[in-house]
């Protein structure tokens, strides 16, 4: 089981995502790096640094929500001297392969495209195909369990809605799913979707990862019975109750 730390950046700093309500997001004050509050480039080497992380989740909140990505920390988080260095998997509002280009000039190695961006799954085809060699790993945004709407909302809750998503986008190429519960991010409150996350692997046979709620250990063994390859974790890295050789 891998463990890929995460770096949310807004208006320039890390910040501490918390239960999907970005307008109330702090810079993050992180035990890997104390008295930094929200130096993202600082927090992308601590993670290389310290944990020894060779992937790292970086989600540009500014991008997502429809603002200009902010290109320039990107690119210094993509470099080894000043930043995490290779093997940045980079959510920046993915919605169209005409962005494909400058996300990976900018330093993506894995694009993420998110449910929240994407107009449409046709779209998500076309990313694909424009990534070529580089891997699309579609987000499953949900909220309290529910897929997110493009930017606009949830969908009904509907079974087995969540399970034709993930599909869809295997279908379409992609080469991993990361199921996304954005109400449980920062929340402390244990991993959920663990049917959801076993359905999706053995369903589509591709890497399937976990975002949100990890709060130990015991919550990342829980995962992986459940057939998670790899599982993101924020809160649990700052407040020092998982810590790594």
């Amino acid at each position: 089981m891998e463990l890929i730390p995460v770096l949310d950046l807004q208006h320039g700093q890390a910040v501490h995502a918390r239960r999907g309500t970005r307008e109330e997001y702090q810079p993050v004050d992180s035990a890997l790096l104390p008295g930094r509050a929200g130096d993202a480039l600082g927090l992308g080497r601590a993670y290389r640094e310290s944990l020894a992380a060779y992937r790292c989740y970086v989600a540009d909140l500014d991008a997502i929500q429809g603002r200009i990505p902010q290109w320039d920390l990107l690119e210094a988080l993509a470099h080894p001297e000043t930043g995490f260095g290779s093997g940045l998997m980079i959510d920046a509002g993915l919605s169209t392969p005409e962005q494909v280009e400058a996300l990976i000039a900018a330093g993506a190695e894995t694009l993420v495209a998110g449910l929240e961006s994407l107009p449409s799954f046709a779209e998500l085809g076309e990313i694909v195909r424009e990534a070529g060699e580089r891997p699309v790993v579609f987000s499953l945004d949900l909220l309290d369990g529910k897929p997110v709407r493009h930017r606009t909302g949830r969908i009904a809750s509907q079974e087995g809605v969540a399970l034709e998503l993930g599909a869809r986008a295997a279908d379409a190429g992609c080469r991993g799913l990361l199921v996304l519960d954005l109400s449980l991010v920062g929340s402390e409150a244990g991993p959920s979707n663990l049917d959801l996350i076993d359905a999706l692997r053995r369903m589509t046979g591709i890497p399937v990862y976990s975002g949100g709620g990890v709060r130990s250990l015991e919550d990342v063994a829980a995962l992986e019975e459940a057939g998670c390859d790899a599982v993101l974790v924020g809160t649990a890295l700052h407040t020092g109750t998982i810590t790594l050789p």
